[in-house]
């Protein structure tokens, strides 16, 4: 079930969030982040009363769930960046934020869990960190949309994997530490909390839809998948955007750009090939053992 709710998270990412949010186009990012952390409460809270008799709630409580406050304000971060990117019009910069994301969790199974790294998949990290490097030198700026993003949901999911609390629980816990800087900013803001328009409203309901589910899939894949294979499927996402940016949305990828992508996407093939044969090399054991 963990390949199924990393797939399902991934594909929504990829292609129903950017094509909802880009339809809220009218609202500033930190007007649909508020309201989305609204409706994502809402809709997680009926989920859990719904469901209550499903639920692993933690027990005891300790010292490792006060990281939820922690991965609150990681993925907090992450959607602001992504609205700002979608309201700016740069889905590139999303897209390759999201491509380098699954080397970095793959850097930090290691650096933090301890995850075994092979010598092929070493190398896909340092083709990876060669491509961000050549674009930073060749453009002679840093893409900082694109590694802010990386990082911010790369430490969201080490942070959830470190917890391993229930999906639903977890993301229920996160929209409520968020929920009172939420309020606090729609009472202050300008911008109505309700918009007169029913189809705007409806849009803005529905953030709470597109905003849960997706991370309660991930959630749910990050505490069955290792951190490593987790990476790995995460190229789906970034992909979708970039065949929405391009096709759809009618961005232009610039030379520095298309050689870091091309690098990026060589780690990327270094990885899978490498990760696809030890998994195969793993099942082979495992029936020797049998």
């Amino acid at each position: 079930m963990g390949l199924v709710y990393a797939l399902a998270a991934y594909l929504s990412w990829g292609l129903v969030v950017p094509l909802h949010f880009r339809l809220l186009g009218g609202f500033s990012p930190w007007y649909i982040l508020a309201e989305r952390i609204v409706w994502s409460t809402l809709f997680a809270g009926l989920l859990a009363l719904a469901w209550r008799k499903r639920l692993r709630l933690p027990s005891p409580l300790t010292r490792k769930h006060l990281l939820l406050v922690l991965s609150a304000m990681f993925i907090g971060a992450n959607w602001l960046l992504y609205l700002m990117a979608i309201d700016r019009g740069h889905l590139l910069d999303a897209s390759l934020g999201y491509y380098i994301n699954p080397l970095m969790n793959v850097a930090l199974g290691r650096i933090i869990l301890g995850e075994r790294l092979r010598p092929v998949q070493a190398v896909a990290i340092g083709i990876a960190a060669a491509g961000v490097l050549v674009a930073v030198v060749w453009a002679g700026d840093l893409p900082l949309m694109s590694l802010s993003l990386a990082i911010s949901f790369a430490l969201y999911g080490l942070t959830r994997k470190i917890v391993a609390v229930d999906s639903l629980v977890g993301f229920l816990a996160e929209t409520l530490l968020l929920l009172p800087i939420a309020v606090g900013w729609l009472i202050l803001t300008p911008e109505p909390f309700l918009p007169a328009d029913p189809h705007k409203l409806g849009l803005i309901m529905l953030t709470g839809l597109t905003t849960a589910l997706p991370l309660i899939w991930f959630a749910a894949a990050a505490v069955r998948l290792r951190l490593t294979t987790l990476g790995l499927l995460q190229y789906v996402a970034p992909t979708c955007l970039l065949i929405l940016s391009v096709l759809v949305f009618g961005e232009t990828v610039e030379p520095h750009r298309a050689a870091m992508f091309g690098l990026i996407w060589l780690g990327l093939a270094l990885y899978t090939v490498d990760a696809l044969r030890g998994r195969r090399i793993e099942t082979r054991a495992a029936a020797l053992k049998a």
